[in-house]
């Protein structure tokens, strides 16, 4: 039976009380794939429904926007969560949910994909991305830049005060960024990101923070090229 990550819920009790909060989460559960790589037409399993609709029933505070990738599976988890949020009184009606080009590839980290699909066919998933973990791949943004985007990405979609939003992507883009964020220079299976599992992340004025398996950290703003950004609103700004 399909379950979460038996860190990831816990881990809200990690997180500050007023500070907006992004949820950058995996797709849930989706239909084996006949070759070992997982195309776009793959779709959600009734059983990945039901889960995302689960946890979006639980999820720690209301949620104020659904972002995604435009892959099927990823849309289809932000509906579920979302349907999930409502019966809970924790999601607006309607449902609110961008299609977002920064949590698929190519688009992301992956700039041109004619230079490096051949690559990644060759290596799989976790072997492309442990080569993309410690030296330059052509048509593939480096990881601190790619890191960098997405924070960037992140912070000029800050929810409101107590409430939080929802990140729908793929376990390629979710692994390295988190990878970065750990300083890793590789992912082994057993750390690769779970279906429908996510890391939490917030801002200060300083930081971006994180939780991720129940482990918190942070990395200086600056770090993130995010200086040219203007401040964000604190609370009674």
């Amino acid at each position: 039976m399909a379950r979460l990550h038996p860190r990831l819920e816990s881990a809200s009790e990690l997180l500050p009380q007023h500070r907006p909060i992004h949820l950058l989460t995996r797709h849930s559960v989706r239909e084996e794939s006949p070759n070992g790589f997982a195309d776009y037409r793959l779709a959600l399993t009734p059983e990945g429904v039901a889960l995302a609709r689960d946890w979006g029933a639980r999820l720690p505070r209301p949620v104020s926007a659904f972002y995604s990738s435009p892959v099927g599976r990823c849309l289809d988890t932000a509906r579920a969560m979302h349907v999930g949020g409502r019966r809970a009184g924790l999601a607006p009606e309607p449902l609110v949910l961008h299609e977002v080009m920064d949590l698929v590839e190519p688009g992301c980290y992956v700039q041109d994909i004619r230079k490096c699909g051949a690559l990644f066919f060759e290596l799989g998933a976790v072997g492309f991305i442990n080569r993309h973990l410690v030296s330059p791949i052509e048509g593939v943004l480096s990881p601190e830049d790619g890191q960098g985007k997405l924070a960037r990405y992140l912070y000029q979609r800050q929810p409101c005060e107590g409430m939080m939003a929802v990140h729908v992507t793929h376990d390629t883009i979710l692994a390295t960024f988190v990878a970065g964020l750990l300083g890793r220079t590789s992912v082994t299976d057993e750390e690769w990101p779970w279906m429908m599992e996510g890391v939490w992340l917030w801002f200060d004025d300083t930081h971006l923070h994180w939780v991720w398996r129940g482990e918190p950290g942070r990395t200086a703003v600056h770090h993130l090229a995010l200086a040219d950004l203007p401040p964000l609103r604190t609370a009674g700004a």
